[in-house]
């Protein structure tokens, strides 16, 4: 039976650990930190097409799109009615620009996307306020995107992990890893922990932002950087947006590598009837900071979007730090420098919905088979990483 190590109990990790479980591996988890206590618990639960433009990562996302509610179903049936819910919900996304010179780089980027297979309809300004009675009437274009969908990313985890236990994984939180183990050989096989050595055929790194100092440690880093984000949650509410919606900015922000702060306005209802209002995107390290005018800007933009956010009262506010990469692409696959060590990280915002299409691509190349996505633009030895990619020092030797 082969054994995995998985580093990171984040949704990803969760993913990965019940797909690699229920097709027989031998499957440990390893946590510092609590299961979803890092970006995974600091996300929105986005789950989305809309702000992909045609490529290797939309394709992960159309995948990962159909596998949601096929996984949510799963989940459903066998973890039983006293489980939470994960609320998994097809909401539909809404694109809008509210200027004049958006309007027309939003649908030419809506045709692109068609002309690659997503379902992204042009809205007249008749048919926006229908979908959206509370929306601005200085909208310039709108797109409604149908498959974009929204899930509670702490139970999401949390029940990936409850049906992976049931498969046979152990989870195990609140241990940190402090190097690796390599054979005579070189090849990795486990690693050295707060509380002993770890084994394993296999070692696969998910911890999002912190990967790159897992890297470091296991002697190989990765590119990884956070990059943080923000967002304010008002009281409840009767609802009053019923799609996520966000400006056109939105998709610009997601593909820029400029380290300054970018903000454009994302607002979408909760099925608690609180609203979530983004999003902010700042490389300032690991600065957990609350940052008032952050939160002012964003606030700010939300208003162009729904105006009546203005009354709103807003009982909290959080951050995050996502897992950027320079190419803007996730690293899904085995690390060519050493043997034994596999990534799935480096998803930015992205990583919530596309864990599950990862965990497939992960599953396929690791245990054999076969996954219904070509894996190779995720590998880490594409010639966009190859400038950053570098091996520092050898892991331990058993």
């Amino acid at each position: 039976m082969t054994r995995i190590v998985i580093v990171g109990a984040g949704i990803v990790g969760a993913a990965c650990a019940r797909i690699l479980a229920r097709r027989g591996a031998e499957v440990v988890v390893l946590d510092r930190s609590a299961a979803a206590g890092g970006t995974s618990g600091s996300g929105e639960g986005n789950i989305l097409v809309s702000d992909k433009g045609p490529g290797p990562e939309l394709d992960l996302a159309r995948y990962a799109s159909r596998l949601w509610p096929v996984v949510t179903a799963e989940l459903s049936a066998e973890l039983g009615p006293t489980f939470p819910s994960i609320e998994f919900e097809r909401k539909g996304g809404i694109v809008v620009a509210t200027t004049e010179a958006g309007a027309q780089p939003l649908l030419d980027f809506a045709a692109a996307q068609r002309s690659a297979g997503v379902d992204a309809r042009p809205l007249t300004e008749d048919e926006l306020l229908a979908a959206e009675p509370s929306i601005t009437r200085s909208s310039t274009a709108a797109v409604h995107y149908p498959e974009d969908a929204q899930v509670q990313p702490v139970i999401a985890t949390e029940a990936l992990l409850a049906s992976a236990r049931r498969a046979g994984a152990v989870v195990r939180t609140g241990v940190t890893v402090t190097g690796g183990v390599r054979s005579a050989t070189g090849r990795l096989t486990g690693v050295r922990t707060s509380v002993g050595d770890v084994s394993g055929d296999a070692v696969l790194v998910c911890a999002g932002p912190w990967s790159a100092e897992l890297g470091e440690v296991l002697g190989a880093p990765v590119p990884v950087r956070p990059r943080r984000g923000m967002v304010l949650v008002t009281t409840r509410m009767p609802h009053r947006v019923h799609h996520k919606v966000y400006d056109g900015d939105y998709f610009g922000a997601t593909q820029s590598s400029d380290a300054s702060l970018q903000t454009s306005s994302v607002v979408e209802s909760t099925a608690a009837g609180t609203v979530l209002i983004g999003s902010s995107r700042q490389q300032i390290g690991f600065d957990a900071r609350l940052d008032v005018d952050v939160l002012r800007e964003v606030a700010a933009k939300s208003l162009r979007l729904f105006p009546f956010l203005r009354d709103a009262s807003v009982m909290r506010s959080y951050g995050g730090f996502r897992p950027y990469m320079p190419d803007h692409l996730p690293v899904i696959g085995p690390d060519h420098r050493v043997d034994g060590l596999w990534h799935a990280t480096g998803h930015e915002g992205a990583g919530i919905g596309l864990a599950l299409a990862t965990a497939e691509l992960i599953a396929a190349r690791l245990l054999g088979g076969s996954a219904d996505l070509d894996d190779a633009p995720f590998q880490l030895d594409r010639p966009g990483l190859a400038p950053h990619l570098r091996v520092d020092r050898p892991a331990e030797v058993a």
